[in-house]
């Protein structure tokens, strides 16, 4: 299986503020489901939380460390070893949150789908550092604000380096 990460993160590296998405950009919404539409999604239960619903076209699996914790129309894991187990049939799969998930999974991913919102926020979810040693940038694409989104962004694609052993 093609483990993904998908992402935005601003300026200094905050995902998040309250359990919610701080910012609003439609575009990055369209884009995410572009990518993630027929592929099933990794996700914490407070991330679940804060969407609230299944998504509709991807299975939706859900890591939490409460034994009988339920949800509908979803997949329940104990930990991210076990979500991906459970998809190791699939070809590829995309973790999308939150923080804790994120740092699990950043080790563990081929790629990762970045939206850089090119603003400083005050939040209190982190994404971890991508560094340079072990990410290849792959693709950009930058983008003005206009009237649907607030922001400047850019789409960002990162591939995981192969580390050559002599």
């Amino acid at each position: 299986m093609k483990l993904s990460l998908i992402v935005a993160i601003a300026e200094n590296n905050v995902i998040g503020k309250d359990n919610k998405l701080i910012w609003h950009l439609p575009a990055d919404l369209k884009y995410f489901k572009a990518l993630t539409m027929g592929c099933p999604i990794i996700m914490g239960r407070k991330t679940f939380d804060s969407i609230g619903k299944p998504l509709h076209g991807r299975t939706s699996v859900i890591i939490t460390r409460n034994p009988n914790y339920r949800q509908d129309g979803c997949l329940i894991a104990h930990s991210l070893q076990e979500a991906t187990a459970m998809l190791k049939h699939e070809a590829k799969a995309f973790i999308i949150g939150g923080e804790q998930i994120y740092r699990q999974a950043i080790n563990m991913v081929d790629f990762l789908y970045v939206t850089k919102v090119h603003h400083a926020f005050d939040g209190d979810a982190f994404f971890p550092e991508i560094k340079p040693d072990l990410w290849e940038k792959t693709f950009q694409s930058d983008h003005q604000p206009d009237d649907k989104n607030a922001y400047p962004y850019s789409f960002m694609v990162y591939k995981r380096k192969t580390i050559s052993i002599p």
